[in-house]
């Protein structure tokens, strides 16, 4: 199989119509043979300079729905926003004076506005989690409350939740929290994992030796670059053609298979998109 031949989706990359590249990134993305995007917002206060509140999640997540429809707009497939509360926000509203327990109350009201976002249409999905870094007890309760919170609104309204969380391959108490909420674990995805994982569905940064390891374990698996699109740091995490360029490795390698699980078939039990008929819509070819 050639990469002319599948969807080619890229499941966690950042936008920023502000200070960024934009849809520059997303031509090169397309130019190497990309053809679906998960569009996360960037953290808050790297698009506005306001205090985090309702208005401000707004604003945000505005700004990245229409990031998302111009990348639409040149991608031979589609874009999709994921929306939500970046768990580093919990600090910094700590450190400008708010209690743990404020700062948890803020925090859900953007998780509240973000799912208010998918169920009126514009996105697919909302994202949580809790902080990559030591942290306090108390912040560290008040992180779980938020990603639990996110739980439960992606439960109630039948969605996906990505999570940005500490490293690690052992997640199973966070996918038995979502699981007591009522959200099934697959629709819980591990942003930036490993190869290995226990617990939520993985989406792999895009690194072979971790895709080798996603291949071996024979699960399903997402595959992302984690591009952020700050012009001070313009390969970070992964550039935008890391997807593309990967995937083309994988089928050479002939891992045909492993390219549908990550681009075909998990997206389609993640998130219910389908990225062969979006892609064949896109192409004048579909119904």
């Amino acid at each position: 199989m050639d990469i002319e031949e599948t969807p080619v989706l890229d499941n966690h990359l950042h936008l920023d119509p502000v200070n960024g590249r934009n849809v520059e990134a997303v031509e090169e993305f397309a130019e190497h043979g990309g053809t679906h995007l998960l569009v996360l917002n960037k953290p808050s206060w790297h698009l506005t300079e306001a205090a985090a509140d309702e208005s401000t999640f707004r604003e945000v997540f505005d700004l990245t729905v229409g990031a998302v429809e111009d990348a639409t707009e040149v991608l031979p497939g589609r874009a999709w926003p994921v929306l939500g509360v970046h768990p580093a926000l919990v600090s910094r509203l700590v450190e400008d004076g708010h209690t743990p327990e404020e700062a948890r109350d803020i925090m859900q009201t953007g998780l509240d506005v973000a799912a208010e976002y998918v169920t009126d249409g514009p996105a697919l999905a909302i994202k949580s989690g809790r902080p990559h870094y030591d942290v306090d007890d108390a912040v560290w309760e008040a992180s779980n409350e938020v990603m639990r919170h996110g739980f439960e609104l992606a439960a109630d309204g039948d969605f996906a939740i990505q999570l940005h969380t500490e490293g690690g391959e052992d997640f199973a108490e966070v996918a038995r929290w979502a699981e007591e909420r009522g959200l099934d674990r697959t629709q819980v995805v591990k942003h930036y994992s490993g190869g290995r994982l226990v617990g939520p569905t993985k989406s792999v940064l895009a690194d072979k030796d971790e895709l080798e390891i996603a291949i071996e374990e024979d699960e399903p698996f997402l595959m992302e670059t984690d591009y952020i699109d700050d012009p001070d740091r313009p390969g970070a995490v992964l550039g935008p053609k890391t997807v593309p360029r990967r995937v083309r490795w994988l089928l050479e390698s002939n891992h045909d298979e492993a390219v549908r699980t990550a681009h075909v078939e998990t997206p389609g039990a993640v998130y219910g998109i389908d990225t062969e008929a979006t892609l064949a819509d896109r192409d004048g070819s579909g119904d």
